[in-house]
């Protein structure tokens, strides 16, 4: 398969992913990146809003307006850092910790339906590809 293919064949999962996420999120009252952001923290646990930055990809002061959102929504919580004053760290309210769950539960069974016609091996072959690509990104 030569690269143009591959571009090809990338761009259309990423655009049928997205498309199957955003159908999920749109009735949530959040936007797909704000989901993200709670999936990220509730999968890292209380996280420095610079981690949390560099997780998503965006600078801290992006992240910061997206927080902010969150927190009006009363589902994500900043914290001062106790061992960093100059830190904040981003913690789930119990509703964020609700919406965590539910939306996490969707990607699974998301990822049961992309992967179901693979064998235990292409599995496994597969996710190490794609963290391979993700240290590329």
């Amino acid at each position: 398969m030569d690269l143009t293919q591959l571009s090809k064949i990338i761009v259309e999962f990423y655009e049928r992913l997205s498309s199957w996420e955003d159908s999920v999120v749109r009735d949530s009252g959040l936007t797909t990146a704000q989901a993200h952001t709670i999936e990220i923290v509730g999968h890292a646990g209380p996280i420095k809003m610079k981690d949390l930055a560099q997780k998503i990809g965006v600078t801290t002061g992006t992240l910061t307006v997206a927080v902010d959102r969150l927190e009006e929504k009363k589902l994500l919580v900043r914290n001062p850092c106790k061992t960093d004053r100059r830190a904040f760290l981003i913690e789930l309210t119990e509703s964020g910790r609700a919406y965590f769950k539910q939306h996490h539960h969707f990607h699974i069974q998301m990822t049961r339906e992309i992967v179901a016609d693979l064998t235990d091996e292409e599995q496994q072959i597969f996710g190490t590809i794609v963290e391979k690509m993700l240290k590329k990104i």
